[in-house]
């Protein structure tokens, strides 16, 4: 791989980490904790938006988040030629 091809691997790399960690960011700090009173007027299930988001909403936006990540990841290293067998 050549020092430019690996130079574009890694800032593709980190652009999609820092996505993810964005998102990441967005629902477990934003809406569990910052916007958590304005959600709290939604109600799911007779939970509060703000508390299902805090409990429980996290981890089912987490799972895809790390499914997405590795797909991704997978593409990339395909692309660059530097997957595993």
């Amino acid at each position: 791989m050549s020092e430019k091809s690996r130079e574009e691997y890694w800032q593709r790399n980190i652009k999609l980490v820092v996505q993810c960690l964005i998102v990441w960011f967005v629902v477990s700090f934003g809406f569990g904790i910052i916007l958590v009173h304005p959600l709290n007027a939604i109600s799911i299930g007779g939970y509060k938006l703000g508390f299902w988001f805090a409990q429980q909403g996290s981890m089912y936006i987490f799972v895809p988040l790390i499914f997405f990540y590795a797909n991704r990841m997978g593409k990339l290293e395909k692309e660059f030629g530097v997957e595993e067998d």
